[in-house]
Protein backbone atom coordinates (compact mmCIF):
# COMPACT_ATOMS: atom_id res chain seq x y z
CA UNK A 1 0.00 0.00 0.00
CA UNK A 2 1.32 3.34 -0.53
CA UNK A 3 -0.12 6.62 1.13
CA UNK A 4 1.08 10.42 1.54
CA UNK A 5 4.65 10.67 3.47
CA UNK A 6 4.02 12.27 7.10
CA UNK A 7 6.31 13.76 9.36
CA UNK A 8 5.46 10.84 12.37
CA UNK A 9 7.09 8.01 9.66
CA UNK A 10 10.84 9.48 10.02
CA UNK A 11 11.65 6.32 12.38
CA UNK A 12 10.12 3.42 10.74
CA UNK A 13 11.29 4.74 7.26
CA UNK A 14 14.95 5.14 8.76
CA UNK A 15 15.10 2.04 10.56
CA UNK A 16 14.58 0.20 6.41
CA UNK A 17 17.42 3.14 5.49
CA UNK A 18 19.68 2.81 7.72
CA UNK A 19 21.07 -0.58 5.83
CA UNK A 20 23.84 0.99 4.03
CA UNK A 21 23.43 -2.09 1.26
CA UNK A 22 19.84 -0.22 0.49
CA UNK A 23 22.56 2.85 -0.86
CA UNK A 24 25.75 0.98 -1.96
CA UNK A 25 25.02 1.52 -5.94
CA UNK A 26 23.10 4.95 -5.33
CA UNK A 27 25.07 7.96 -5.97
CA UNK A 28 24.37 9.48 -2.73
CA UNK A 29 25.81 6.24 -1.05
CA UNK A 30 25.97 7.51 2.46
CA UNK A 31 22.04 8.54 2.77
CA UNK A 32 22.16 5.13 5.70
CA UNK A 33 23.35 7.83 7.73
CA UNK A 34 20.70 9.57 9.76
CA UNK A 35 22.16 13.00 9.63
CA UNK A 36 22.08 11.92 5.64
CA UNK A 37 18.92 10.67 5.68
CA UNK A 38 17.23 13.65 7.84
CA UNK A 39 17.85 15.87 4.90
CA UNK A 40 16.36 13.42 2.46
CA UNK A 41 13.49 12.98 4.34
CA UNK A 42 12.76 16.86 4.85
CA UNK A 43 13.22 17.48 1.62
CA UNK A 44 10.61 14.31 0.84
CA UNK A 45 8.12 15.87 3.20
CA UNK A 46 8.57 19.05 1.44
CA UNK A 47 8.49 18.14 -1.80
CA UNK A 48 4.51 17.07 -1.26
CA UNK A 49 4.52 14.05 -3.63
CA UNK A 50 6.21 11.40 -1.23
CA UNK A 51 4.42 8.11 -0.80
CA UNK A 52 5.60 5.82 2.08
CA UNK A 53 5.20 2.04 1.07
CA UNK A 54 3.66 -0.50 3.91
CA UNK A 55 3.59 -4.19 3.62
CA UNK A 56 -0.58 -4.47 3.97
CA UNK A 57 0.28 -8.05 5.99
CA UNK A 58 1.70 -6.12 9.06
CA UNK A 59 1.36 -2.42 8.56
CA UNK A 60 5.01 -2.45 8.87
CA UNK A 61 6.79 0.68 6.75
CA UNK A 62 9.04 -1.13 3.62
CA UNK A 63 10.09 1.70 2.18
CA UNK A 64 9.33 5.19 -0.14
CA UNK A 65 9.19 6.56 -3.54
CA UNK A 66 7.78 9.81 -4.87
CA UNK A 67 6.83 12.14 -7.90
CA UNK A 68 8.42 14.83 -8.75
CA UNK A 69 8.87 17.67 -11.55
CA UNK A 70 5.36 17.48 -12.74
CA UNK A 71 5.29 19.29 -16.42
CA UNK A 72 1.71 19.37 -17.20
CA UNK A 73 2.49 21.73 -20.76
CA UNK A 74 4.90 18.44 -21.66
CA UNK A 75 2.30 15.88 -20.22
CA UNK A 76 5.27 14.24 -17.87
CA UNK A 77 6.37 13.69 -14.48
CA UNK A 78 8.99 11.91 -12.87
CA UNK A 79 9.07 8.92 -10.18
CA UNK A 80 11.77 8.21 -8.25
CA UNK A 81 13.63 8.01 -4.92
CA UNK A 82 12.44 5.11 -4.37
CA UNK A 83 14.19 2.46 -1.46
CA UNK A 84 12.84 -0.92 0.01
CA UNK A 85 13.90 -2.98 2.71
CA UNK A 86 15.87 -5.66 1.47
CA UNK A 87 13.84 -8.06 2.77
CA UNK A 88 11.57 -6.74 0.29
CA UNK A 89 13.98 -7.21 -2.79
CA UNK A 90 13.50 -9.16 -5.94
CA UNK A 91 10.02 -9.84 -5.19
CA UNK A 92 6.87 -8.02 -6.61
CA UNK A 93 7.16 -5.04 -4.52
CA UNK A 94 8.83 -2.46 -6.87
CA UNK A 95 6.74 -3.31 -9.55
CA UNK A 96 3.46 -3.05 -7.19
CA UNK A 97 4.78 0.02 -6.38
CA UNK A 98 5.15 1.25 -9.71
CA UNK A 99 2.61 0.16 -10.86
CA UNK A 100 0.61 2.31 -8.58
CA UNK A 101 2.35 5.28 -9.11
CA UNK A 102 1.82 4.70 -12.96
CA UNK A 103 -1.60 4.19 -12.52
CA UNK A 104 -2.08 7.23 -10.89
CA UNK A 105 0.33 9.44 -13.05
CA UNK A 106 -1.57 8.32 -16.29
CA UNK A 107 -4.45 9.42 -15.33
CA UNK A 108 -2.39 13.13 -15.64
CA UNK A 109 0.10 12.59 -18.03
CA UNK A 110 1.18 10.81 -20.93
CA UNK A 111 5.07 10.06 -20.11
CA UNK A 112 6.48 9.07 -16.84
CA UNK A 113 10.23 9.52 -16.35
CA UNK A 114 12.36 7.64 -13.83
CA UNK A 115 16.23 8.82 -13.51
CA UNK A 116 18.96 6.60 -12.54
CA UNK A 117 22.40 6.46 -11.65
CA UNK A 118 24.78 5.13 -13.97
CA UNK A 119 26.04 2.61 -11.79
CA UNK A 120 22.93 1.52 -10.15
CA UNK A 121 22.84 -1.63 -12.20
CA UNK A 122 20.08 -2.91 -9.56
CA UNK A 123 17.54 -0.21 -10.58
CA UNK A 124 18.76 -0.08 -14.15
CA UNK A 125 17.12 -3.78 -14.44
CA UNK A 126 14.53 -3.29 -12.29
CA UNK A 127 13.23 -0.46 -14.29
CA UNK A 128 13.46 -2.86 -17.48
CA UNK A 129 11.27 -5.32 -15.56
CA UNK A 130 8.78 -2.62 -14.78
CA UNK A 131 9.03 -2.17 -18.89
CA UNK A 132 10.70 0.94 -18.32
CA UNK A 133 12.58 2.04 -21.98
CA UNK A 134 16.38 3.15 -21.80
CA UNK A 135 15.84 6.75 -23.76
CA UNK A 136 19.11 8.29 -22.86
CA UNK A 137 21.00 10.56 -20.22
CA UNK A 138 20.02 14.03 -18.49
CA UNK A 139 21.11 15.43 -15.04
CA UNK A 140 18.85 15.32 -12.41
CA UNK A 141 17.34 17.59 -9.63
CA UNK A 142 20.84 17.77 -8.11
CA UNK A 143 23.36 18.06 -11.10
CA UNK A 144 24.21 14.20 -11.67
CA UNK A 145 24.42 12.56 -14.55
CA UNK A 146 21.35 10.06 -14.70
CA UNK A 147 19.95 7.33 -17.36
CA UNK A 148 16.56 8.44 -18.27
CA UNK A 149 13.92 5.37 -18.38
CA UNK A 150 10.43 6.63 -20.24
CA UNK A 151 7.15 4.25 -19.74
CA UNK A 152 4.28 6.12 -22.07
CA UNK A 153 0.22 5.64 -20.83
CA UNK A 154 0.02 3.91 -24.13
CA UNK A 155 3.06 1.24 -23.63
Amino acid sequence: MLRPLRADDFDALFAVAADPLVWEQHPAHDRWREEVFRSFFQEALASGGALVAIDVRDGAVIGSSRFHAYDAARGEVEIGWTFLARTYWGGHYNGEMKRLMLRHAFQYVERVVFLVGPENRRSQRAMEKVGGVRTGMRRDASGQESVVYTITADA
